[in-house]
């Protein structure tokens, strides 16, 4: 990845933004920037500096990380003698108006920052450093590409287990490890497997229910490569769920399949919802599609753009989102089916490649 040019990029946005130096506080966005991956850590950005405040813990994996990525900016340790508040103040002296991001700090921070550097100097900024995530380089929808490998092979390996009985937890525990086996460096979120009724809770959470051979099992899960995120869900049974389960997973797989197709640069996220929702809607589960059609995915497992019925936002090129219809019945359980796919000018390419299936005997 060409982190450096990042750099050159948020340098034009910073008079859109009425500032004339900004304040980095997110980790994703630290590391947007720099590639530092370490858990303390703030850039203060100027026209002509680029400065990462850090402590003694992260010294040389900072060194390292900024010299790998092609970072030509410096770094100010912290200690006893010269605090965080300290280090930014001083550079800041030089500027009038810096901006913080909106996004990423409390009220408390806000208070500090304003202490620290005068609440005359600060601006809120909006996201401007998120608008340039939005367009993946090619290099990083390789990394959310080699993120979703690893975590159909973790399924694939891993679904003949459903037969055996496991519990929920079990089987999102050997989900993890097999995706930590395949390479990944962690869990993108908290693994969901939900079967049986627990799957009409479009958010829950394992538990020590044994899955049944014969109930719908909504698996959703994904893993990081390099900072990056995957996202899948895959609703699955053993054995035969019952027409009206068959039926409930047939009209989300044509759901998503009409959402897949609508995706492409230039097509507005409310379309490609309504895609999604208008074929749930005929099927007459309108009501218990209770949530959103995806979200942008990359350093952050939910990122811009929100794909929903409320989005105004567009799609282009090189972006990556998820296409997730689902479809929730207490007693019965639910389905979601997901992918991760890149949008492209005449459509879009799946990342996530397994395949879509109701039964797995």
């Amino acid at each position: 990845m060409d982190i450096a040019k990042r750099s050159e990029r948020l340098r034009t946005a910073l008079p859109s933004a009425q500032c004339d130096a900004l304040l980095v506080t997110r980790r994703p966005n630290v590391q947007y920037l720099t590639g530092f991956t370490g858990s303390a850590g703030v850039v203060f950005f100027g026209p002509d500096e680029l400065v990462l405040v850090t402590d003694g813990r992260y010294q040389t994996q900072a060194n390292e990380q900024l010299e790998k990525a092609g970072i030509l900016g410096t770094i100010e340790i912290t200690g006893p003698s010269k605090t965080q508040e300290q280090i930014v103040s001083d550079l800041a002296s030089r500027y009038s108006k810096i901006g913080l991001e909106s996004e990423g700090v409390t009220w408390a921070e806000q208070q500090k920052w304003a202490k620290s550097l005068g609440a005359n100097k600060l601006v809120s900024t909006n996201s401007i450093i998120e608008a340039l995530r939005l367009t993946k380089e090619p290099a990083e929808v390789e990394r959310i590409r080699a993120a979703c490998s690893i975590a159909d092979t973790a399924l694939r390996d891993l679904l003949p287990m459903l037969a055996t009985s496991p519990t929920e937890r079990e089987f999102a525990m050997a989900l993890e490890i097999g995706m930590r086996q395949g390479g990944a460096s962690g869990i993108s979120f908290d693994s969901i497997v939900a079967s049986g009724p627990n799957g009409a809770k479009p958010h829950a959470r394992p538990s020590d229910k044994a899955i049944k051979k014969d109930e719908l099992v909504v698996i959703d899960f994904g893993c990081v490569v390099d900072g990056y995120c995957s996202d899948m869900t895959r609703t699955v049974s053993v054995d035969d769920p019952g027409s009206k389960a068959t039926r409930l997973w047939s009209v989300v797989q044509e759901s998503q399949a009409a959402g897949r197709s609508a995706v492409r640069a230039g097509v507005s996220c409310r379309e490609v919802d309504r895609a999604c929702r208008d074929i749930i809607d005929n099927a007459g589960w309108g009501n218990e599609f209770s949530h959103g059609t995806g979200h942008g995915v990359g350093l952050e497992i939910h990122e811009a753009p929100r794909v929903s019925y409320a989005s105004d936002e567009v799609l282009e090129a090189g972006y990556i989102v998820t296409v997730e219809p689902g479809v929730y019945l207490p007693g019965v359980g639910g389905v979601r089916l997901e992918d991760t796919v890149v949008v492209t000018e005449n459509g879009c390419e799946a990342l996530t490649e397994f395949p879509k299936f109701l039964t797995a005997s």
